[in-house]
């Protein structure tokens, strides 16, 4: 079984959720008592929020580089950051490793696709919402990427971090979100990814008329796999 090295603290509350699956996958394949090998560096999320609303994105860059080194360092054969929106810097992680480095728009990109889906709504932060980075990384698996409005956009980063990030679960924002997934439903989408790691915390199938697609799982479970499959 490889080691995994999670990039974590982005926010705690949805490394939470890696930790979990990733144990929970290798159990289930595994039986027993069995875990997984892994190792999580969680950085103080205050520091990097700041810097990314500052745009100061190279220095977030070479901070989750540096995690990713010590990671592997410490035996991480495997590496994961454990959020959307960060994954703008997997590029720096990457190259200053010497291991792969999972990047979870394929994660979710690989579920679309194997799921036979051609149009998808996402949710996420503004940053994932409206920068190249992920959307055209999810569009590179053969699939449509639906966003939508300003308005929505708009509360949808409020909630994340005014409030998810920060261990509030409110039905109003539930609510909201539940509007707009409908909305994107009404554009053709098949389903609609929970493109921030926070937001499956909020909202579930249970809650919507159209799937959804929870990208901390669904990294945390391909994660799991490389790791049992070498």
């Amino acid at each position: 079984m490889r080691t995994i090295g999670l990039i974590g603290g982005l926010s705690w509350e949805s490394t939470v959720i890696y930790y979990q699956i990733i144990n929970q996958r290798v159990r289930e394949r595994l039986g027993g008592s069995h875990s997984a090998n892994s190792l999580i560096w969680s950085v103080d999320y205050t520091t990097v929020e700041d810097l990314i609303f500052a745009g100061r994105w190279d220095e977030v860059g070479a901070m989750l580089a540096d995690a990713g080194v010590k990671l592997e360092t410490m035996g991480a054969e495997l590496l994961l950051i454990c959020s959307n929106t960060f994954s703008r810097v997997n590029d720096e992680v990457e190259r200053a490793a010497n291991v792969p480095v999972l990047h979870i728009a394929d994660a979710v990109g690989a579920e679309v696709s194997a799921k036979g889906m051609r149009k998808v709504g996402l949710l996420g932060t503004r940053f994932t919402m409206e920068e190249s980075f992920y959307v055209d990384r999810l569009a590179g698996h053969g699939f449509e990427v639906l966003v939508p409005e300003r308005d929505e956009r708009e509360m949808v980063h409020r909630v994340i971090f005014d409030e998810l990030v920060r261990g509030m679960l409110r039905p109003s924002s539930r609510d909201a979100y539940v509007r707009a997934i409908a909305g994107l439903a009404d554009q053709g989408a098949e389903a609609v990814i929970l493109g921030c790691t926070e937001i499956e915390l909020l909202i579930s199938d249970k809650d919507t008329a159209i799937p959804l697609l929870p990208s901390a799982r669904l990294h945390a479970e391909a994660a799991a796999g490389i790791a049992l499959n070498g």
